[in-house]
């Protein structure tokens, strides 16, 4: 009997991707129907595309419908490949594109991380400039914004995505699914230069140690994998700590109030005066590990005067970046996480006070009567550091 599927999406108001309808058949060869505008420029080159892909898995017939709305060559690879696994579960191979020179970039553990734009996993024309925003990580996500039925058509675009896009340095991470899908998500992303895994929805240590054990028995190389757990509940919230220390390759934590707000039983406030125990927990936590503390996002995209302001409080409260939805927003963020004028001289004093005190082989740091620990100097060297990137010293 024949079986008939589809993946990605079509209309009026969809860019960048095509919807591929594939009905596996037991005779007649391959037959492809192209519905495409650039069909004149691209259509010869979209069909040579799409037959090696079948060859590669090795179909010999079927009726092929492309629907496309200009998609590039991995989206168009992506719904081809899902729409067959959905056709034919047994298909277990994977068609990748090549890897991209400009794709094969390392992280750090202690890399800034002020802005990180989160893209829907399942929306190809957001992540093709998303580099350009400048935002200092890029979350492909699979999670909430993926509707449950096309959870692995998401996941092989961002496969995909991951080989091919450039990203322009921002640092590429990955939100999976809450597991045991989360594990599929791993599988099938790992060895693609993605630098972070991002785990929602975290209330154990023991969730982070299932993910990064997964993570180790699948991946290639040496290039490390780093880890970043998502508060969401108030389980989570009083485990943040045990959360926080459970491997040594996790690089911060971040906050989920939506959630968090919905599992303590209120409504999550512009002020998030009702979160305040939430987030200085999890702040508290980070930094007693050792990580970074990540603020959560901002809803409001048309409030930037509000988005300053949370920021800054994120700032005080000691957390180091926040998370972002929409591209105007990481901007607004830098800006709030750059050193007051009154910080930047301190902090200038502090590093001078130290280099002296360095250069003349004393053991102390002082400034006029006050003593400077090697804390206040590490944190004073990381105010010029963030100044420097703000283009407010050179």
């Amino acid at each position: 009997m024949a079986k008939i599927a589809s993946a990605g999406n079509y209309g009026p108001k969809v860019r960048s991707d095509c919807r591929v309808t594939i009905e596996l058949t037991n005779s007649d060869g391959i037959q492809i129907e192209l519905i495409s505008k650039v069909e004149k420029f691209f259509g010869d080159h979209i069909i040579s595309l799409t037959k090696s892909e079948l060859a590669f898995f090795g179909i010999d017939n079927a009726k092929v419908k492309i629907e496309d709305r200009g998609a590039l060559d991995f989206v168009i690879a992506a719904r081809i490949e899902a729409a067959l696994k959905k056709a034919d579960n047994t298909i277990s191979k994977s068609y990748l594109p090549e890897m991209k020179e400009h794709c094969k970039y390392k992280t750090a553990k202690d890399r800034l991380r002020r802005s990180r734009l989160y893209l829907p996993g399942g929306s190809p024309k957001l992540m093709l400039n998303a580099g350009l925003h400048g935002a200092d990580a890029i979350i492909l996500d699979l999670e909430d914004s993926v509707h449950p039925d096309e959870k692995e058509s998401a996941r092989l675009l961002v496969r995909n995505a991951l080989r091919t896009i450039d990203f322009k340095g921002s640092e590429r991470m990955v939100r999976i699914n809450q597991l045991p899908l989360g594990f599929e998500d791993i599988k099938e992303i790992i060895n693609e230069n993605v630098n972070v895994v991002l785990i929602p929805k975290c209330e154990s240590k023991q969730q982070v140690i299932d993910v990064n054990t997964y993570i180790k028995k699948f991946k290639k190389g040496k290039s490390p994998v780093f880890l970043m757990p998502i508060i969401e509940s108030a389980k989570g919230v009083m485990n943040a700590y045990e959360i926080a220390t459970a491997c040594d390759n996790i690089i911060a934590l971040t906050l989920g109030l939506e959630d968090y707000t919905a599992d303590i039983g209120v409504r999550r406030s512009k002020s998030e005066e009702e979160c305040f125990f939430a987030k200085s927990m999890v702040v508290n936590a980070a930094k007693a590990a050792g990580v970074q503390a990540i603020d959560t996002v901002f809803s409001d995209v048309g409030d930037m005067d509000g988005l300053y302001e949370n920021v800054k409080q994120a700032k005080a409260m000691g957390f180091d970046g926040k998370g972002c939805i929409h591209p105007r927003q990481i901007k607004v963020v830098h800006e709030a996480f750059l050193p007051t004028e009154e910080e930047l001289v301190r902090a200038k004093q502090i590093v001078d006070a130290y280099k002296t005190a360095k250069k003349e082989g004393k053991g102390v740091v002082s400034l006029g009567s006050k003593m400077i620990d090697p804390p206040v100097v590490k944190q004073a060297q990381h105010i010029l550091k963030m100044a420097k990137l703000g283009g407010m010293i050179k």
